[in-house]
């Protein structure tokens, strides 16, 4: 009886925790995001012309070569490989973003679906899980097409997490607070490596130029949805859950920032890539280490602001070697580190 009683009692918690009709301005920004998706939107086959002959991919295309703003793109050893070598690393670097960038949204795509199944009716947070989970099935498209069309044979995710993903999305129901976390520590890396490439100003071949934009474009509804849902009910949790959270999220971030950041291993035995190299490039570095502190500025930000930056926290964040100062506001330039790179 009693085990009945506790149970009842969790789930009254639960779903009064998912009612957010009381809340006028969160849901006035949900519905602004909502509408946002319906008079601004995009189609991988109506707003990318694959065909065009611009959008070729041919062979010795130097508008493939890695920008100063990648790791790699920036590393003297890079640099002082052939052209044509340059080029071939390059495709199959972006080919393999793109895959890890669907494999992620693949996951981000069941976990909303999960979520929205338990929102209650009239919630405005089903039809924003719904408008978002649209936008990235069509990401999912426009980055397996880039792929295709580059033509590199790349795996993606590492081995472990593609073990592992089938079980992640279930945790959107019951734990949505450390699944938002989780989508952030996927969401930011990627956007803040593809903003800085745009703000570089280097010639890029029209796929990867285009791709770029159009997921920049989206994911800055996603991120700010993120950040709003989070903002929301983190405040409310006990001491206690705050205490625990603090010390997962710097964690979280690390772990699967390395994931979708650092190519697999097929990519170091597919050029022969030194194993200095790449322990200097990821992330040995001062420059590298900047650039991994640099990725999680709004996440810090967030962190602050919800009472997350206890000191066993920061001291974990530094062990992550992702401490560093909060952004002022969301999607901050880090101008400093673009000087530098320059």
């Amino acid at each position: 009886m009693a085990t009945k009683t506790a149970r009842t009692r969790i789930i009254r918690r639960w779903r009064k925790n998912m009612d957010v009709l009381d809340d006028t301005a969160y849901t006035e920004t949900l519905r602004t995001l909502s509408e946002g998706s319906v008079r601004r939107n995009f189609n991988p086959f109506t707003d990318i012309d694959w065909d065009s002959p611009e959008f070729a991919v041919t062979p010795g295309d130097e508008r493939w070569i890695l920008p100063a703003t990648d790791p790699i793109g920036k590393h003297a050893w890079y640099r002082s490989q052939p052209k044509d070598r340059q080029i071939e690393i390059g495709m199959w670097r972006q080919a393999n973003v793109a895959k890890v960038g669907l494999h992620f949204e693949s996951i981000l795509i069941r976990g909303l679906m999960e979520y929205a199944f338990w929102t209650p009716n009239n919630s405005p947070e089903y039809r924003y899980c719904l408008h978002e989970a649209v936008e990235e099935c069509n990401h999912t498209l426009m980055f397996q097409e880039m792929v295709n069309r580059i033509g590199a044979d790349v795996p993606g995710m590492p081995t472990m997490l593609k073990w592992v993903q089938p079980f992640i999305p279930l945790v959107a129901g019951p734990m949505p607070i450390p699944f938002w976390f989780g989508i952030l520590a996927g969401e930011e890396p990627i956007d803040h490596t593809q903003k800085n490439v745009l703000r570089e100003g280097k010639a890029l071949h029209p796929i990867m130029e285009r791709v770029m934009a159009i997921h920049v474009a989206e994911e800055a509804r996603h991120i700010s949805f993120a950040h709003e849902y989070l903002h929301k009910r983190v405040p409310n949790l006990s001491r206690a859950k705050r205490f625990w959270l603090s010390l997962y999220v710097p964690v979280v971030m690390r772990v699967l920032c390395s994931a979708i950041i650092v190519p697999p291993r097929a990519f170091w035995n597919e050029f022969d890539i030194p194993r200095s190299v790449r322990k200097e490039i990821f992330f040995k570095s001062p420059e590298s280490r900047k650039m991994l502190r640099d990725m999680f500025g709004d996440v810090r930000m967030l962190c602050t602001e919800t009472g997350l930056m206890n000191p066993l926290a920061k001291l974990i964040w530094r062990i992550c070697r992702i401490n560093g100062g909060a952004s002022r506001y969301r999607s901050e330039p880090q101008r400093q580190h673009l000087v530098s790179v320059a």
